[in-house]
């Protein structure tokens, strides 16, 4: 068995000691984010569907008018091609 080599390994196993940094001007990186020319767009569109109403009144009014003074008429061929139109929308 070597001593000699002892001293070798156990400077191997020792724990490092911290190390020194020094400074040397300042570090001006930082972090910076951009917002594409789309999502501004997207952003300003979603404030003006945010700021509108969600039912139209004056639409509203002029059903319920129509209804009650019974001058609203549904033709019942529109009604039925609507419907199967929108079955063979839906199947395809």
């Amino acid at each position: 068995m070597r001593v000699e080599a002892v001293n070798q390994i156990s400077q191997i196993y020792k724990p490092a000691g911290a190390k020194k940094y020094s400074k040397q001007g300042s570090v001006t990186n930082k972090d910076a984010y951009e917002i594409s020319q789309s999502a501004k767009d997207y952003q300003v569109a979603k404030n003006a569907v945010a700021n509108s109403a969600d039912v139209r009144e004056d639409k509203v009014a002029q059903l319920k008018e129509a209804l009650a003074s019974g001058s609203y008429n549904v033709s019942a061929q529109e009604v039925a091609e609507k419907i199967v139109s929108n079955y063979f929308d839906y199947t395809a």
